[in-house]
Formats: structure tokens, sequence, C-alpha cells
């Protein structure tokens, strides 16, 4: 006997629909309220609880690391309209620039910089036999002082910026270190978070493009935030 089709669940949904931005909300209040007992401040929170979002699992909370200034930094540098560099295009793209420009108007896609596709990364990395990620760091290196570096996929890349600090001197604004993978991934994070430098990582192999870009834009919440603050 053949059973009756169950009703779609979207007829249910549009009977009480909801916005993207009210899902959002929803969600979010979902997770103050199942959040187990953790140890992120007030300020590290609400980036902690957007990553959470994004992987919907709440065990990432036991890889992400802060250095003391990192939220601070994140903060400052987004208001200064500092460049962004991104390891994947899928980071570049999926950075929003309407929540950057709600925390600096002068931000434009081109403040996005992410060069492994451009054509001249590519011929090197062919010459080279070494991964294009590296190439697109060296050839990012004129604007990367005092820039965002938001890493989520190649591990190669992250290490290319712990060289540069530690034998060029490079000062980035902020690290979001999130590499994901089995090769190098451990001990690329384990050396940038030894320097010195602002950063706000996922330690071990846990990561990727989609947790870096919750990242910046928790940062982007929480610098508009700021400056609204600052307004008279």
């Amino acid at each position: 006997m053949n059973k009756a089709p169950r009703r779609p669940l979207i007829g249910a949904f549009l009977e009480a629909p909801l916005s993207g931005q009210e899902i959002e909300v929803r969600s979010l209040d979902i997770i103050e309220k199942e959040a187990p007992p953790h140890r992120f401040t007030a300020e590290q929170w609400p980036i902690v609880r957007r990553m959470v979002h994004t992987v919907g699992d709440f065990a990432i909370m036991d890889a992400v690391r802060f250095s003391p200034d990192a939220v601070a930094a994140g903060i400052k540098a987004l208001q200064e309209c500092r460049s962004i560099y991104a390891d994947s295009n899928m980071i570049r793209a999926g950075i929003s620039i309407e929540r950057l420009r709600a925390v600096c108007g002068f931000y434009r896609k081109e403040s996005l910089l992410c060069h492994v596709a451009d054509e001249d990364v590519i011929r090197q990395a062919r010459r080279s036999g070494l991964p294009r990620s590296l190439h697109a760091v060296q050839k990012a290196k004129p604007l990367l002082e005092g820039a965002i570096a938001v890493i989520g996929n190649a591990p190669v890349a992250l290490m290319e910026i712990s060289r540069m600090v530690v034998e060029e001197g490079l000062r980035p604004s902020l690290v979001v270190a999130m590499p994901v993978g089995f090769v190098h991934v451990v001990e690329s994070k384990e050396e940038l978070m030894g320097l010195g430098v602002p950063y706000i990582a996922t330690a071990g192999r846990r990561g990727g493009s989609p947790l870096a870009v919750s990242v910046v834009h928790a940062l982007c919440g929480l610098a508009a935030a700021a400056r609204g603050k600052e307004t008279p």
C-alpha cells in the first residue's frame, strides 16, 4: 500500500515565512542558548559565535585561538580601510563589500587582493613546481604591510607570510590563520602563532575559506558597532 506523500516543508515555511536576516538572528539566538561554557571574552565571543554558525557545530570552539590583541587590531584595521589579502578566490568572493563599507566607505572590490589565479603567478608555479599560493603571496608582498591576511586554504601561503615576518620584518595588522588539510597545516599555524603578530586562528587541521570569511564578517560587525559608539 502506497503511503500518502508528505507535505513538502516549504509549504509550512511559506505559511510563516522568515527573511534571511530573521533566520540569521534566530540562528544566533539558538547558539547563545545552546552554547556550552567557554573561555572566550566578551569581545571574542561574537567571532566564535559566527564561526559556530558557519559550521553548525559547537566543536569548532575548541580549536579557536586569539592573540590578546587580535580583536582590537582587526577592528582598527577595518576602520582604517586596510587592504585584505585572501589566499583563495573563494574568500575574495565571499567577503561582503557591503559589510566592509558599513565600517569604512572607502572599501572597494579592489581592496580585496587575491593573486592565486593571476596568469603570471600560474606561469611562475609551472616553472618552479611550487604551489601557486607561494608565488601569490610573494606578488602581494608590497601591499601586505599593515594589511589583513586571510588564509583559509593554503598552509604554504601562511608559511611564506611567517617567513616574511621573521626575515623581512613584515607586520600585517592581523592574520586570520585557518588553512585546512593534512600537510603542513598544523605546523604552519603553530609557527604563525609564535611570532608575536596579531592572529585569529584554528588550531589543528580544521579551517577553510568559509570559516575565514566568517571571522572577517564578525569583525566588520564589531568594527561598525564600535564606530557607531564613537559618533557623537
